[in-house]
């Protein structure tokens, strides 16, 4: 059983990053040293049939220790922040109530963020609005709607890629049904104080060229690797019922994987276009982190970055 720290509130581990930041590893080092659940914060994890362009956990490493929210939804499916929270609270209690350290370890911002400070009231979808900005995107090209949005809700509009539909229109369709930008509703959102106290930790390059080496190292191998990601993604289209609109299929990896199955592109554009993707989901990533003033960073690309972690977690633990 895991001894309680003597301050009031049992303790959980936010283990962050940029993706190709070691993350799993480190979680994975956490493990050999205290009894620990892993919960992934990952909104591409949570997708069934998709494996190797998640970089999802192998059997042999998820059989080591219990994971979390992998696995739990078809790629038709949609999963929100509000559904993480929700889920990500109740796994917490339960894990603690087996007497094991809640390790809460990805890359998708927005569910820490939603874990951490709690989600605003906001709209439910319009159906026929929705309908209006699918037109308006495909008429004048999604760029033209984050322009619009720009204007509207410059602060909203600064974190979304001009290419990233859903979330544009959700934006844009919170300003038309309450008149006000979804930036200052976040802001005006109550503050929620956690049920346990997280020590959030995060993966960070010293040296930014050597994560993108990292990046481009991994996409190879998901390309190269036996049933690998050109692969699985021929699997997905042969079912008949995904398509790009799905927030699975929109996933980096998958989306030019698709492309390039239409046959938008050859496979050197293919290799170039999910690379420079995923440098920039890494971009946007770290962006998110350096909002978290009050999070400890380790050097990804220091050789003892594993061990560096588990001394936070274990001080921590003994605090």
């Amino acid at each position: 059983m895991l001894p309680d720290s003597s301050r009031s509130k049992p303790l959980a581990v936010a283990l962050m990053g940029p993706t190709a930041s070691g993350k799993t590893a480190a979680a994975l080092e956490l493990a050999r040293h205290v009894p620990c659940e892993i919960i992934s914060v990952d909104s591409a994890l949570v997708y069934r049939e998709m494996d190797i362009g998640t970089a999802k956990p192998t059997p042999a490493e998820r059989a080591s220790v219990p994971h979390h929210l992998i696995d739990i939804l078809d790629p038709s499916q949609a999963y929100s922040a509000m559904q993480f929270r929700q889920d990500a609270l109740r796994l917490v209690e339960e894990i603690r109530g087996r007497g094991k350290l809640p390790l809460l370890v990805g890359g998708t911002m927005l569910y820490f963020k939603a874990l951490q400070d709690g989600l605003d009231e906001l709209p439910q979808a319009d159906a026929a609005l929705r309908a209006q900005l699918d037109r308006e995107a495909a008429e004048s090209g999604v760029p033209a709607l984050h322009a619009r949005l720009a204007t509207l809700d410059p602060e909203t509009a600064a974190r979304l890629k001009p290419t990233d539909a859903q979330r544009i229109q959700r934006a844009l369709e919170i300003i038309t049904l309450t008149g006000q930008p979804m930036s200052q509703l976040l802001a005006k959102a109550p503050k929620t104080e956690l049920p346990f106290r997280l020590l959030p930790i995060a993966l960070e390059p010293s040296d930014r060229s050597v994560l993108h080496e990292r990046i481009a190292n991994r996409f190879d191998a998901m390309l190269k690797a036996p049933g690998g990601l050109l692969e699985e993604v021929e699997r997905l289209r042969a079912r008949g019922d995904l398509h790009l609109g799905l927030p699975s299929m929109r996933c980096v990896g998958y989306r030019q994987a698709w492309e390039y199955l239409d046959g938008a592109y050859d496979f050197a554009a293919l290799r170039e276009k999910g690379i420079a993707a995923t440098r920039q989901l890494a971009k946007r990533q770290l962006t998110w982190l350096r909002s978290m003033p009050q999070r400890i960073v380790v050097d990804c690309i220091n050789a003892k970055a594993t061990q560096q972690v588990w001394r936070y977690v274990d001080a921590s633990l003994q605090g």
